[in-house]
């Protein structure tokens, strides 16, 4: 007697036919054309025959966008990499480490600090981020960082004694068809474009009290005071690793 197996369980995703679209072209110089839509009965019967509409020809062009989109690579470059990226890792939820000059930023504050928003010169930076968290440092030299650079705690709230930053109820929110440049924008803008908070666990990550320290800097061109900087356990080979 034959037995038989079922083998369901070997296919993947099962694809059900829906619809069907036939170009129709003119046998001219310059021809025309014309698309037909077919729905598709249970039996695989081509029925409903109808011009293709606005609102399909939408939903289509979506589809396809949406199918393209998916295809571009994680963390490339749109051009020649810039010499402020240090490291990249597209694998998974990537990780790039990057820096930044000293220059001047916009900086918010929430009400309670008695800070005013305004602009104010930041020391360099140096930024380390995959798609979900971000870490921010800050460096003395306003040059590109080797892996013996010492790192100093970045002198802003909301940022950890380990690097790591509190982005609060900020909606970070990085694609994975995102490319190296809107990377790091991305991950700069979300940093100052929120409300600075509080000083995380107790850490104070300046020297002296940094509440003073950002009302003095606010609003005006004064350098900020490296000498005010507190030197971090880590170096930069230490966030290769």
């Amino acid at each position: 007697m034959e037995t038989t197996n079922n083998t369901s369980q070997n296919f993947g995703t099962l694809y059900h036919p829906k619809s069907a679209l036939i170009f129709y072209q003119t046998l001219q110089s310059n021809p025309d054309c014309y698309v037909e839509s077919f729905d598709i009965d249970r039996n695989g019967n081509l029925i409903n025959a109808h011009p293709l509409t606005v609102r399909e020809a939408g939903q289509l062009a979506k589809s396809l966008k949406i199918e393209s989109d998916s295809k571009k690579p994680f963390l490339k470059s749109s051009g020649i990499i810039g010499s402020h990226i240090l490291s990249i890792d597209p694998t998974h939820n990537g990780k790039v480490i990057w820096y930044s000059k000293a220059q001047s930023r916009g900086l918010y504050f929430v009400e309670s600090l008695g800070i005013p928003n305004g602009h104010a010169n930041t020391p360099a930076l140096l930024w380390v981020a995959d798609r979900h968290r971000l870490s921010v440092y800050a460096l003395k030299a306003d040059r590109r960082p080797t892996d013996k650079t010492p790192l100093y705690h970045a002198p802003f709230f909301n940022v950890n004694s380990g690097g790591v930053v509190c982005m609060g109820s900020v909606d970070v929110n990085i694609k994975k068809t995102t490319s190296l440049e809107e990377f790091t924008t991305a991950w700069e803008n979300y940093f100052f474009n929120s409300y600075f908070s509080h000083l995380m666990e107790s850490h104070n990550p300046v020297k002296g009290n940094a509440v003073s320290l950002w009302k003095r800097l606010i609003g005006n061109d004064k350098p900020f005071p490296k000498e005010k900087l507190v030197q971090s356990s880590k170096t930069l080979k230490n966030l290769l690793q």
